[in-house]
């Protein structure tokens, strides 16, 4: 093998990733862009592909396409690739609906299986969801999914409340959303003891697909099988009707992965490799996706309302404009700042052409990630109702402990992609809009994607995981460097930990870093350093309150990032003030140009 070829094909934009082997070791050699052509007047996805395809062959000389217009493989003599693979959100990507007889347990447990699968989840149906039946039967009616997910009921246990849902979604009657002339996916992952009534039931109505409980026994969550079924269900059906779909499934090596799929598995890569917790977002233009791998466990949450462009009035309607502008470090009216927004999202292809509209949405990119944590911690949550006392249906006695277990102090990667993290026009923007909006604790390592190529790896993981390890490693992942943040509050100016840093060549750094600081100290990419971090008694920065903290830190094209503002981060109520403090960390960073930020102080 010596060229692999991987595209994406994303809702605007077809994105193709050239790969080649050279002496020895599989490298990232360049990429071919083109509109996606999923929609009319062309509706054949084919033609995007092919045209970000000679956009490679133009640039490299290399003839990837026959005459007849398709892929040539094996590679010979100036001619073809050897393997091709793609991912796919085109269309608006895979949207589902849920259905449990608890909300809090089967259909939260159902909603973590279809997320996980890369799925969009239109709406979670559930017997205690609060809503009246015909209202359950006219909001199916309307959905119109790609699929529905139906699960319920533990093994041998309720039938009724099983069945009681599925009749809502028979007597509904949903069609699918590319057409009716097919039956609607259903896979049914409930209680073994109703399959043959929901066979009875939705065997003629749907395309029926029977797996293993979800939620066996209240102890256990196994999400695979629903997984497996939902990806399949999606080439089989999905995928065959949208336009050019067919055609594309023939040139491929590999099924069609969902995009968010293959930003996941890129995302579990970096956990398997680095035997580590991960979390990573993809900030998009419509969606956040983020991804969480916490002590083996992968969880994925799609906000499909909060995104850069096509959702950046999202972002403003939930954070609340005053959570946007407390991040903007000049003065600038609310109502000038609505009209910004909103023709961003009016003119979503645009991109900032000055430093001000680049700090704008630097802001809304911090909300958007402060939300999107929000909401993934609600789908990473602790499994409800495991071994506790069940006094009745949904009447659950509940721990007195957090609901989700995603624990800042214990991430040790935080991993971005996305247009506006990736092409942040210094590395140390995207680093501090990760920190701010994430809020890491103790030692936390940053990552950020080179180019777009998340997806593309993620999918060429599933057949050559050491290849897409070589290329992530080498070509991909930009290592932005390490954070060093306390958690505890204190007062402006307090003393807060003593840091030490021995840097190679026998160097030093070391400071009495007081509250509200934040410093950066130069240290080369791939370069590690010994820290001993002794924190205040009101300060954690892993090892308990108080507690002096020994351990290797890794540089990055940023380097290491002490952050001494408190978690959590909390900015000065006076407007004048505030301003004042975001200049002087943005100062300490060099995360803008220096005549800019003196004309945000007024000089």
């Amino acid at each position: 093998m010596e060229y692999i070829l991987v595209t994406d094909v994303g809702s605007t934009t077809t994105k193709a990733r050239l790969f080649q082997k050279i002496k020895g070791e599989w490298r990232y050699v360049l990429s071919g862009e083109a509109p996606t052509t999923v929609e009319a007047p062309y509706e054949n996805v084919i033609m995007g592909v092919q045209n970000a395809i000679r956009e490679v062959e133009e640039l490299t000389g290399l003839k990837i396409l026959s005459d007849e217009g398709k892929i040539i493989k094996p590679h010979y003599d100036g001619h073809g690739v050897d393997f091709y693979c793609t991912t796919s959100s085109a269309g608006g990507g895979l949207q589902r609906m849920v259905a449990g007889v608890i909300k809090t347990m089967t259909a939260e447990s159902a909603n973590r299986a279809a997320l996980g699968a890369g799925a969009i989840v239109m709406d979670v149906i559930a017997v205690d969801d609060g809503r009246p039946d015909y209202e359950k039967i006219e909001r199916i009616r309307h959905l119109r999914p790609d699929m529905i997910l139906l699960a319920g009921g533990t093994d041998g246990g309720t039938t009724t409340l099983v069945m009681q849902i599925a009749e809502l979604i028979a007597a509904a009657n949903p069609r699918a959303r590319l057409g009716a002339d097919y039956k609607l996916p259903l896979v049914f992952a409930g209680n073994k003891a109703v399959r043959p009534a929901i066979k009875k039931l939705m065997g003629d109505k749907f395309a029926l697909s029977i797996v293993d409980n979800i939620r066996p026994v209240l102890e256990i969550e196994n999400t695979e099988p629903a997984r497996r079924a939902i990806h399949e269900l999606f080439m089989e059906h999905v995928m065959s009707h949208a336009p050019g779909y067919p055609e594309l499934m023939t040139w491929t090596d590999l099924d069609i992965l969902p995009t968010p799929a293959g930003e996941g598995m890129a995302m579990q890569l970096i956990a398997y490799i680095e035997k580590k917790n991960v979390l990573g977002v993809g900030l998009g233009g419509a969606t956040t996706n983020v991804y969480s791998v916490f002590d083996g466990k992968f969880v994925r949450s799609v906000s499909a309302n909060l995104g850069m462009s096509y959702s950046i009035c999202n972002v403003m309607k939930e954070a609340g404009i005053k959570n946007i502008m407390r991040w903007i470090p000049f003065e600038i009216d609310e109502g000038d700042l609505v009209d910004i927004l909103r023709n961003k999202m009016i003119r979503p292809t645009t991109i900032p052409h000055t430093l001000k509209s680049l700090v704008v949405e630097h802001a809304v990119a911090r909300e958007a990630l402060r939300l999107g944590l929000k909401h993934h911690k609600t789908i990473a949550t602790r499994l409800k109702g495991a071994k506790r006392a069940q006094r009745m249906i949904g009447d659950i006695l509940e721990y007195t402990l957090k609901e989700t277990y995603i624990d800042m102090m214990k991430i040790d990667i935080i991993a971005g992609t996305g247009g506006l993290l990736s092409h942040a026009p210094r590395r140390v923007q995207s680093m501090l809009i990760l920190t701010d909006g994430f809020q890491p604790e103790g030692v936390t390592k940053m990552y950020q994607d080179s180019v777009f190529m998340m997806p593309h790896l993620g999918v060429l993981s599933k057949a050559f995981p050491e290849i897409a390890w070589n290329i992530f490693d080498k070509d991909c992942l930009i290592r932005l460097g390490t954070i060093i943040a306390p958690a505890g509050t204190a007062n402006q100016g307090e003393p807060v930990a003593k840091v030490r840093i021995e840097l190679p060549e026998g160097e030093v750094f070391e400071r009495d870093v007081t509250f509200g600081e934040i410093i950066r100290v130069p240290l080369a990419e791939r370069t590690q350093a010994k820290a001993i971090i002794s924190p205040t008694h009101d300060f954690d920065v892993g090892a308990g309150l108080g507690k002096t903290l020994e351990t290797t830190i890794e540089g990055g094209v940023v380097g290491v990032v002490i952050d001494a503002r408190g978690r959590p981060l909390v900015l000065p109520e006076d407007d004048e003030e505030r301003r004042k403090t975001l200049v002087r960390w943005f100062e300490s960073l060099d995360m803008y140009p220096e005549a800019f930020l003196k004309e945000c102080k007024g000089e």
